[in-house]
């Protein structure tokens, strides 16, 4: 099994800049994809990006040129660098790994952005 733990969240104002971290425990040597997901009030958790065992990383259309989406292997964390924020970015952001166990989430850590 993986256990993470997301850290960093935070209110900020529009434009300002936040990094997101995730570590993980447990069986991380089985991880194979990590994403960051959020979810809005009132709305569905969507995923914001992801990125492979091999590195490949992808994003979503609205956070595209202004998220930047990392992971450290040594330290079995995971990295989501987020700049030129908007309001529409507020949501709780979710920590999500893929592994040979299935699918393990964060608790999640609030993002607000407001001035």
């Amino acid at each position: 099994q993986v256990r993470l733990v997301e850290s960093g969240g935070g209110l900020v104002q529009p434009g300002e800049s936040l990094r997101l971290s995730c570590a993980a425990s447990g069986s991380t040597n089985s991880i194979y994809t990590m994403n960051w997901y959020r979810q809005a009030p009132g709305k569905q958790r969507e995923l914001v990006a992801s990125i492979t065992s091999g590195g490949s990383t992808n994003y979503a259309d609205s956070v595209k040129g202004r998220f930047t989406i990392s992971r450290d292997n040594a330290k079995n964390t995971l990295y989501l660098q987020m700049n030129s924020l908007k309001p529409e970015d507020t949501a709780v952001y979710y920590c999500n790994v893929l592994s040979i166990y299935g699918s393990s989430w964060g608790q999640g850590t609030q993002v607000t952005v407001s001035s």
